[in-house]
């Protein structure tokens, strides 16, 4: 079905414009063409005056909709995230497990090959959390899997979540290098985090090809002047990109405005978002604006991508443009998905829109 998205704000990725129309093809966006230059055979479908941009990309979400993805292994389960994900503007996500049994996460592998059988949305892939991350930066992980890697492991893990397993957060000083190598010829995403590396380590990793890190400043070795840790390298490296949870809460805003003027265009966001259990090896509770756990320690956020992008305006001095960018073609970029995170000519035609205070009005996807 040939659409035009007509009479709104349209964010391209790159900037606002007036008096245009978006293009679509079903799922392919043909153009962006002035708003007197439709082709005759577009059906109209009126923005009402709203913003018109690129839809959300979450890369660490842990469920949604009262389900936590480890604790209830189903597609339901996915569902209720996607659901969750679409209420925030979110269309792509990355099904994300914390630290667990090997076991489960095999488990999460099969369910995620579920869900795309079926038919579900949005789902990118599985993210694992650890287990190879670093016991005195664990925070909510359990303590009793937290492990170093096995060549051998690793091997399996790669077998058993073949087209499913695209991304891994670990600490880099835990992992030998035939470990990190064989992660990125299967094209692993990395990711560094939970994670206790002194600078050299930290800088040691992102120079053998690890991308990212995972929420900054949480669960990782601070900045300090004599010892500049992970977080130094990051902000020093030439082009490691790293999430930021925004809520205040994870992260204070005033952090997150200094992270965003040294990193740029490499920070993104994502939501960090569980949901609240009562039993098995998480269990979230929710209070207030966070998550956490039993024994007061933060496990998780409340957040959804839109909400980020809200507080990154409101509280940390960041443009609605640039903190856009953050949540949909950053994300985008580091999962080197040329089809998501713009608005342009053979991406996908996944958008939301939101009226002048950032309310969200719909989801198109």
């Amino acid at each position: 079905m040939y659409t035009a998205y007509t009479n709104g704000k349209i964010f391209t990725g790159e900037s606002f414009e007036s008096n245009k129309a978006v293009l679509t093809d079903n799922e392919v966006i043909v153009g962006l063409v002035n708003a007197d230059s439709i082709p005759s055979q577009y059906r109209n479908e009126d923005l009402k005056g709203f913003s018109l941009a690129p839809a959300f990309v979450d890369l660490q979400i842990y469920g949604g909709n009262g389900k936590l993805f480890s604790q209830e292994l189903s597609v339901e389960s996915l569902k209720a995230t996607y659901e969750y994900c679409l209420h925030g503007g979110c269309a792509h996500f990355m099904i994300t497990m914390a630290t667990n049994t090997i076991e489960k996460f095999v488990q999460g592998f099969e369910v995620v090959r579920a869900y795309w059988q079926q038919g579900g949305k949005g789902l990118l892939g599985l993210h694992l959390e650890g287990p190879y991350i670093n016991a005195s930066k664990r925070g909510a992980h359990l303590a009793n899997c937290v492990k170093k890697p096995t060549v051998a492991e690793v091997e399996m893990l790669l077998k058993k979540g073949e087209g499913v397993f695209k991304m891994m957060t670990l600490a880099p000083e835990q992992c030998d290098d035939e470990v990190i190598k064989l992660l990125q010829a299967h094209n692993v995403i990395l990711s560094a985090g939970h994670t206790n590396a002194t600078y050299q380590q930290a800088m040691e990793g992102f120079n053998k090809g690890i991308p990212a890190a995972t929420h900054l400043f949480n669960a990782m070795s601070p900045l300090q002047h004599r010892e500049p840790g992970m977080v130094g390298a990051i902000m020093n490296h030439s082009f490691v990109m790293s999430s930021i949870v925004c809520d205040g809460v994870h992260v204070d805003y005033a952090a997150v405005h200094i992270a965003k003027k040294i990193l740029q265009h490499r920070l993104f966001f994502i939501t960090d978002a569980v949901a609240e259990t009562t039993s098995g090896e998480y269990q979230h509770l929710f209070s207030g604006d966070r998550y956490a756990l039993p024994d007061g320690t933060l496990s998780g956020s409340a957040l959804t991508m839109l909400q980020c992008v809200k507080n990154a305006v409101a509280h940390a001095g960041i443009s609605l443009e640039e903190a856009l960018r953050m949540a949909a073609a950053y994300p985008a970029q580091l999962v080197k998905d040329k089809k998501l995170g713009k608005i342009e000519e053979g991406y996908r035609a996944d958008f939301v829109v939101f009226d002048n205070l950032l309310e969200l009005e719909r989801v198109y996807c």
